[in-house]
């Protein structure tokens, strides 16, 4: 995919949790001098993912948005919320105005990660109607999980930017994700020894100014 062939907004969610999702939030923020907002934080002991990508990116304060929920335990949202005694309903979203600039939405885990008693989190993105870029992992059990959730979007006609591959480059993996699952791999993110500005924007060059 090339720069200019991006959409203005959209919504990054993983295959699973811990899969680097915000990390490539974080890149495709700085690359595109976006706007970054997390509508449910879940944990607020360590950092928040808001507080790593404005950390890594170097963005000012106007590049952020404040989360919608902000839950105090490091479980799936609807678990999280329960303990906080609070009630997320899909009706207290709205997406937030950025001006004129491009607006990156995270989601908490995978796309099937409970909400409340009825919602999930691909509720959630068909209510904003953004494509998704999915993040993946390149090694073993990968192409399952991956499979399983191009096939949850594709029920919903959720339009599908791409995948990007984080971990070790994996050419038996990047090639069965692109024929069985019928997408493209934008890119592969190999481990990174220093998140910073200039390695998010190397990387995210790499990808998309190929």
């Amino acid at each position: 995919m090339r720069l200019e062939e991006f959409p203005s907004n959209i919504f990054i969610s993983g295959t699973d949790t811990g899969i680097g999702k915000t990390v490539v939030s974080a890149m495709v923020t700085l690359g595109l001098s976006a706007t970054y907002w997390k509508p449910v934080q879940s944990g607020l002991e360590e950092e928040t993912d808001t507080e790593f990508v404005k950390r890594v990116t170097g963005l000012p304060d106007t590049h952020f948005k404040p989360e919608r929920y902000r839950l105090q335990e490091p479980l799936s949202p609807h678990a999280s919320a329960a303990i906080d005694g609070v009630s997320i309903s899909l009706d207290d979203f709205q997406l937030p105005d950025t001006g004129s600039n491009n607006l990156v939405v995270e989601g908490a885990g995978g796309l099937l990660v409970p909400l409340n008693d009825d919602d999930m989190i691909i509720d959630l993105i068909e209510k904003f109607r953004l494509p998704v870029l999915l993040v993946v992992r390149s090694e073993l059990g990968t192409l399952n999980h991956t499979f399983l959730s191009l096939e949850a979007l594709r029920n919903r006609n959720i339009p599908i930017i791409g995948v990007v591959m984080n971990g070790p480059k994996n050419e038996s993996n990047r090639k069965a994700i692109e024929k069985y699952g019928r997408v493209e791999v934008l890119g592969e993110i190999e481990p990174l020894q220093t998140l910073d500005p200039k390695t998010l924007k190397n990387e995210f060059n790499k990808i998309f100014k190929s």
